[in-house]
């Protein structure tokens, strides 16, 4: 029997509730499947830095190198630790010390669930890069406190960064529809967002088989509420990605659909799967948090790993609980209504 080792971080507020959810999903699925799941829960969280004075331990990284895959619930509890320490202390570091390169982000309506627009048949692969450009970290703070303070922050875009993510790209557009947008503001970044259109047109020769188009980040958010259902694969930025993302959670009913990889392609380190929602510590523990963007991310994980068929299942049972209601609308089930349903719709 194939085993597989997993790092679960629960994280922050419903973090822990959700990752509940999906790892009972999980243990339903290892066992139709004939697949085991050696766990190890590690508590780095906002409490976690509150007792130690950091969000992680100095060999963490080093730690979660072993494993096959991570899990993260959630991370953040702005009341007592700000999120630019959070995020640069846990989920960041770890993005780019396994090179987790390609952020995937799945934007479709599933079965029963209702979105904001007319629209209802899109089915959007978000590509957003990972690991640099506006999230680079460059930069710095001068006279701080002062009138003449100054701040400079440094978006970094090399060659390598955005030429790879772009094959991811093309790759996922020839595994899908076959077309592929790059989104950036070339019209008005005319030195990192023209490199990054000159690159893509560059690759665009050894693809002819997708069709590429060319947007702008402000025209591709206006798209992607009128006339979602033309997008197929979207590639962007660290930060154009991340926005554009939101985007699609909302019209595809809400954050708690929303689910993620953190993917290191060449599989030369662990990648990392969560869903994109926050730690919303209002609701924590209340037994209120929507689990399916966790449940689905849990199946992006699968399907990373080589579980193709669980994931794929996964998947179907999610939809199976939503086509009849559950877990379609914000309250009207609970966190562990919506796990049983998807849980027996597996076991089925």
């Amino acid at each position: 029997m194939t085993s597989y080792k997993l790092a679960l971080i629960p994280g922050d507020g419903i973090g822990v509730d959700v990752t509940d959810a999906a790892m009972a999903v999980l243990g339903v699925a290892a066992r139709r499947f004939g697949f085991a799941l050696a766990t190890q829960t590690f508590p780095w969280s906002c409490d976690y830095y509150l007792k130690t004075g950091a969000m992680m331990p100095a060999d963490g990284i080093e730690t979660l190198r072993g494993f096959d895959a991570i899990y993260l619930g959630a991370v953040g509890w702005p009341d007592t630790v700000p999120d630019s320490v959070s995020l640069h202390g846990l989920l960041l570091p770890i993005r780019k010390a396994f090179d987790q390169y390609a952020n995937i982000r799945p934007h479709r309506l599933l079965a029963g669930v209702e979105g904001p627009l007319k629209a209802s048949a899109f089915d959007i692969l978000c590509i957003r890069e990972n690991t640099e450009g506006e999230y680079s970290g460059a930069g710095g703070r001068v006279h701080q406190g002062k009138a003449n303070e100054v701040a400079v922050e440094t978006s970094v875009f090399t060659r390598v960064g955005v030429e790879r993510i772009l094959r991811f790209g093309f790759e996922q557009a020839q595994a899908r529809r076959k077309h592929l947008t790059s989104v950036t503001k070339s019209n008005a970044q005319k030195y990192s967002m023209v490199f990054w259109d000159e690159v893509t047109r560059a690759l665009a020769a050894e693809y002819p088989d997708v069709t590429v188009s060319h947007m702008h980040i402000d025209a591709m958010a206006a798209k992607m509420v009128m006339n979602p259902q033309e997008l197929d694969v979207v590639v962007a930025s660290n930060l154009f990605g991340d926005i554009l993302t939101d985007l699609g959670a909302a019209i595809q009913g809400g954050l708690g659909f929303a689910a993620s990889a953190n993917i290191c392609p060449d599989r030369s380190g662990p990648s990392m799967f969560e869903p994109v929602h926050g730690s919303a510590p209002d609701i924590a523990g209340k037994n209120i948090a929507n689990p399916i963007a966790a449940i689905w991310s849990a199946a992006q994980m699968l399907e990373h790993l080589g579980e193709a068929d669980a994931a794929a299942a996964v998947l179907d049972a999610i939809e199976a609980a939503t086509g009849k209601g559950i877990g379609t609308r914000q309250g009207q089930n609970t966190t562990d209504e919506i796990t049983a349903a998807i849980c027996a719709a597996l076991e089925s």
